[in-house]
């Protein structure tokens, strides 16, 4: 067992207040994802928009955003005003997307399918670019909030605990824009809820940024080389990006993040599928109700796993609780090939919890994983780049997400799914759909245990590397 039991000294500790404000910012993080993502039926269901450019208008806007995360993350690093690198961008972030969102859904009827495409498509731009102020700096002020081993745990598990509330509120989103108390028609809901989305993101948004203090502000001033210009700054973005990329301790856990979360989003669909037409025959109706029980149990597990994996992390160290997390989800995945029974439905929802492990798990352990490779990093290198890494962090994050969900539809076309055929699809079609299901996940599950097991730094490793920071900063 580690030393890990040791209080948390007063300097170090963040109260709870603090870890909550910090926590909003997650909340607002998830709520606009799963908004923008859920709202765009809109579009198809009630402007009569052809379904291919949705997918355009879901896909295009997010290219963008993957291009502009690493020069924000470098844009955070390297400003020095009286209010700190991040507390100003998450501030004006966070007020831009919120009113970027609200105009977005305020669509004028009867208009032609080109001018929603481009209307759409310039807000969304505008929408990622004013997400991405907002966020990368957010989520690096997570790495830097304590210097404590332990309690960069706790805090993250605060924020994906506050986080997971907004997937709680998402699925009542299309309900709330087809009340017809409320709104005459589905396009006036959306103008309704873009408008209560936009003020939420912006009432909580602001809260990291009033409420929250940066604590290697110092540091990163010593740290800074001076510039000669423009010139001189690409070099150095340049030079920062392909550090980042090349060092390994970060690079595993990028890989780890990708297979487990990937992992997962690559046969999501495949699970909606094996239930609806091997355990209920092509029943939608009675497997829709299924699936919604099953992911009502899965969200209420997720905060017991959160506030599960925090503990025995201060316990056993981060990485032993990652083996044991994420080992049990491994389980839950198998679990499927025997749960998911036709003669005995219930079963299904036997496996949701223990599934519930390995996101649970992988978004409270990695970001203080990640905030310990920054102090590795400024110990190799003298700098302090927390921007730089959320910024790569999040863009493989996404990346890898266009890629799973791409790559889940081709891997159903070659199980022979037919839709035409409903409930009588072939056995052996059946057969390979619950494989990929239950294996998929499973094995690349796995693999990331493998990653993580290589992973170098140690509790103990992390003590000594910021006790030598502190000596060389002269401060303690």
């Amino acid at each position: 067992m580690s030393h890990s039991v040791l209080a948390v000294g007063e300097a170090d500790r963040v109260s709870l207040g603090q870890k909550l404000a910090y926590g909003a910012g997650a909340f607002v993080n998830n709520l606009l994802a799963a908004a923008i993502g859920g709202m765009t039926i809109v579009l198809n269901l009630g402007l009569g928009m052809d379904p291919a450019l949705v997918g355009l208008l879901g896909a295009l806007p997010r290219l963008v955003d993957a291009l502009t995360d690493p020069l924000m993350g470098y844009l955070s690093d390297h400003t020095r005003s009286r209010w700190g690198r991040r507390r100003p961008y998450i501030f004006s972030g966070a007020l831009a997307v919120g009113v970027i969102f609200a105009l977005l859904w305020q669509l004028p009827e009867g208009q032609s399918e080109s001018f929603y495409f481009t209307f759409f498509l310039l807000g969304s731009i505008l929408f990622y670019l004013a997400y991405t102020v907002f966020v990368t700096p957010w989520v690096a002020l997570g790495y830097e909030l304590t210097p404590d081993y332990h309690e960069r745990t706790r805090v993250m598990g605060v924020q994906n605990a506050l986080g997971q509330l907004a997937y709680v509120i998402a699925p009542w989103f299309l309900a709330f824009m087809y009340n017809e108390d409320l709104f005459p028609n589905v396009v006036e809901g959306a103008a309704g809820l873009g408008i209560l989305v936009g003020v939420t993101a912006m009432v909580f948004g602001v809260l990291p940024a009033i409420f929250l203090r940066e604590r290697f502000q110092r540091a990163a001033e010593i740290s800074t080389r001076e510039g000669s210009g423009v010139g001189e700054a690409i070099r150095d973005f340049l030079r920062g990006f392909a550090l980042t990329l090349r060092f390994r301790p970060f690079l595993m856990l990028c890989g780890a993040t990708f297979l487990v979360f990937n992992g997962f989003i690559l046969v999501s669909s495949f699970q909606a599928y094996v239930i609806i037409f091997y355990v209920f025959g092509g029943d939608e109706a009675r497997a829709a109700e299924y699936i919604g029980w099953a992911g009502t149990l899965s969200a209420v597990a997720t905060f017991v796993v959160i506030a599960l994996v925090t503990t025995l992390s201060s316990r056993f160290g981060k990485r032993q609780t990652f083996f044991a997390a994420i080992g049990v989800s491994v389980l839950g995945y198998l679990a499927k090939w025997f749960c998911y029974n036709p003669e005995a439905p219930w079963l299904l929802l036997l496996p949701a919890p223990f599934m519930a492990f390995g996101l649970g798990a992988l978004f409270t352990l990695m970001g203080s994983m990640i905030a310990d490779v920054c102090d590795l990093d400024e110990w190799e290198t003298g700098e302090r780049r927390e921007g730089m890494f959320a910024s790569i962090y999040w863009w493989v994050v996404k990346l890898g997400m266009s890629a799973a969900i791409l790559g889940g539809g081709l891997l159903l076309n070659l199980t022979g799914f037919d839709v035409a055929l409903g409930g009588a699809q072939a056995p052996e079609t059946l057969m390979f759909m619950r494989l990929l299901d239950a294996g998929v996940p499973a094995l690349s599950s796995l693999l990331a245990i493998a990653l993580v097991g290589l992973y170098p730094l140690t509790e103990a490793r992390a003590h000594e590397i910021r006790e030598a920071l502190e000596a060389r900063r002269g401060t303690a």
